[in-house]
């Protein structure tokens, strides 16, 4: 399993042959300005929630990929509208894909399309697939709903919001990997704007004081599982 970061909470994941974008939120990000969406790859969208800078590109990639939209009914009833194949969830629910067994579980965020209207709620994702199992937190607080997870799930990697604000922050986030039992994290959703930069030297010694890996990506950069 490959996972590249694209940048705010955008993420390339690549399991065999299967190619999954999630929250496309590229061509308006000017840290992410190297990155050209006509090259990305897409099989499958995962979308966590509405917010424009979680479905910017949608749009653009699934028309071009044929990719197939996977989140809340909302949300995919409202890409269906304009001629995108979707796949509806809601929380609790799993299905298998080609890639893996995918779980839709709970975040605690808003959930708005760009002209207001209403998104749903919103979600993580819950993979497992090629022997390696993640979480996507999406944007949320920090909740006791995510220490259902390892009952269910053993996981290999924690991809959770770092940025504080909007999200929850670092110290927050080493509370939600204890909740989740990993120790391994890709912080996301951090520095693409004012009210959630971060210093990224702090963060990482937070969590290594706890025995923690806090992996901070270059935008692009990839790592593999």
């Amino acid at each position: 399993m490959k996972i590249t970061y694209y940048g705010h909470a955008s993420l390339g994941i690549q399991v065999n042959d299967v190619h999954i974008l999630v929250d496309p939120f590229i061509s308006a990000n000017p840290k992410a300005s190297h990155i050209n969406i006509e090259t990305l790859k897409a099989d499958y969208i995962l979308l966590t929630h509405a917010h424009q800078d979680h479905i910017l590109d949608v749009e653009a990639i699934a028309k071009r990929t044929n990719a197939i939209i996977i989140s809340n009914f909302e949300i995919v009833s409202h890409f269906e509208n304009m001629g995108i194949e979707g796949h509806p969830m809601n929380h609790g629910g799993s299905w298998d894909f080609e890639f893996g067994t995918l779980k839709y579980v709970v975040a605690i965020h808003t959930s708005s399309f760009p002209d207001g209207k209403y998104g749903g709620q919103p979600g993580g994702f819950v993979i497992e697939g090629e022997h390696k199992n993640i979480y996507i937190a999406g944007d949320t607080a920090l909740t006791f709903d995510m220490k259902l997870i390892p009952m269910h799930t053993k996981l290999d990697l924690a991809i959770l919001p770092i940025g504080d604000n909007f999200t929850m922050g670092t110290e927050d986030a080493i509370i939600a990997s204890d909740f989740v039992k990993c120790d391994k994290v890709l912080g996301y959703h951090f520095d693409t704007f004012g009210y959630i930069e971060i210093d990224h030297e702090e963060a990482k010694r937070k969590f290594f004081e706890k025995n923690k890996d806090l992996m901070l990506l270059e935008i692009g950069e990839s790592l593999e599982l």
